[in-house]
């Protein structure tokens, strides 16, 4: 029988997550979590799943990305499930970066390592993590097929009318600043995965992604692609987030240098890291701001209707876009969890066809459902985002025969 495990893996410049799945069912073996690379207190949490074995957790000084795999695929063999194992048939990565070029799923060898280190410039802060965690697992493993798997894949298929900024043309051109969007392995997941619980064909369906986590992105979804996102260039652009701004008027930065005497690096930091929820309440947790909200907290209730009011203005562009909605489908941490959220989101548009029911709303579950009324014109719809599941879905297909 042909190899059929992919390891996924996620790296970012202090961790490195993963999940090692079996292809032939989708059934996960384990998952962990590396963090704190190149600090005394690095911890590694490990999860076998695949024989109902405990979670091991240790920390020690992990100096380095090579260093965190080798730890990795230590923890994984003492299952059994070792980096080594011959049912391993690929690694695949998240890129977040890929610009015009990676459309798909890549196989991985020297020239597309050169163009997502060319493309660093767009995702300073993702790219070079990304590169690490690509070059440490092609050293460990030299013959093992590699696959870059990229955020801003999914994005591609818009129109340059949605994905263009009205700028000159030249200057847009030459420092390739245009519309990219990121979170696409979760929008083309739940976008897909709306379709099935709808019991329809992507092609079939038009749906509102929301994906609302601290980072938030909205999508617009035709027939499987994405004809329109909210972030832009960078994750920046778009809804209000944890501690992101969102959308900004481009003379607030002007303003803030020229009047604040602010600084480029300060203001990035402003925008992106002081932003957002945090900035408006001092929260970015949501449940925290319901919390405070529940006491009378009139910051925390001012941060939620703006978040509110950026989210339902998205969802009726977004169906101006689409001219035909059949679906809004909420997912991540806070659009899977937060039952407030989605009938603020949605309050006020039934001449859309959208509402929620308030008991279907207030389940908690682990599946895709539906938390409209029965007979909505348009369904809304809760569904678990699984970005792993999609990454490797994409790995395995991709190398087909290969594997």
């Amino acid at each position: 029988m042909s190899p059929s495990r992919v390891l996924v893996l996620n790296s970012g410049s202090s961790s490195v997550k993963y999940q090692l799945l079996d292809m032939q069912d989708s059934s996960r073996l384990a998952t962990g979590l590396v963090e704190r690379i190149g600090e005394e207190t690095s911890r590694l949490r490990h999860t076998p799943l695949a024989a109902g074995g405990e979670s091991r957790e240790w920390t020690a000084p992990i100096t380095d990305h090579e260093a965190a795999l080798k730890a990795v695929s230590a923890e994984l063999a003492k299952d059994g499930l070792g980096l080594d194992s011959p049912e391993l048939a690929a690694i695949g990565h998240r890129v977040v970066h890929g610009g015009k070029r990676f459309t798909a799923p890549t196989v991985i060898d020297d020239a597309v390592l050169a163009e997502i280190e060319r493309l660093i410039p767009v995702a300073p802060l993702h790219n070079p993590a990304n590169l690490t965690g690509i070059r440490t697992a092609r050293a460990l493993r030299p013959d093992l097929p590699q696959v870059a798997v990229f955020d801003t894949a999914f994005h591609t298929t818009m129109p340059e009318s949605a994905a263009r900024y009205a700028i000159d043309v030249e200057t847009a051109d030459a420092h390739r600043i245009r519309r990219y969007g990121f979170h696409g392995t979760s929008h083309a997941y739940v976008s897909r995965a709306t379709a099935e619980l709808l019991g329809k064909a992507p092609k079939d369906v038009n749906v509102i992604v929301l994906h609302l986590g601290n980072g938030a992105s909205a999508s617009a979804v035709r027939g499987g692609r994405c004809v329109d996102t909210s972030m832009g260039l960078t994750p920046l652009e778009g809804l209000v987030m944890g501690t992101r701004s969102g959308d900004t008027d481009p003379a607030v930065i002007f303003h803030l240098a020229r009047v604040g005497g602010m600084s480029i690096a300060e203001i990035d930091t402003l925008l992106n890291k002081k932003s957002g929820l945090i900035g408006l309440c001092g929260d970015n947790d949501m449940r925290e701001i319901r919390r405070r909200i529940d006491e009378g907290d009139e910051r925390a209730q001012l941060a939620f209707d703006i978040y509110i009011h950026r989210l339902k203005k998205y969802i009726g562009a977004y169906y101006a876009v689409l001219g035909r909605v059949d679906a809004v489908a909420f997912t991540a941490g806070v659009g899977e969890n937060a039952a407030p959220v989605r009938e603020a989101a949605v309050a006020g548009l039934e001449q859309l066809g959208l509402a929620v029911d308030p008991g279907l709303n207030a389940v908690r579950g682990d599946g895709p459902r539906l938390i409209s009324p029965a007979g909505a014109r348009v369904a809304v719809a809760v569904v678990p985002t699984d970005e792993e599941l999609e990454i490797a879905t994409q790995t395995y297909a991709l190398l087909g025969e290969n594997v």
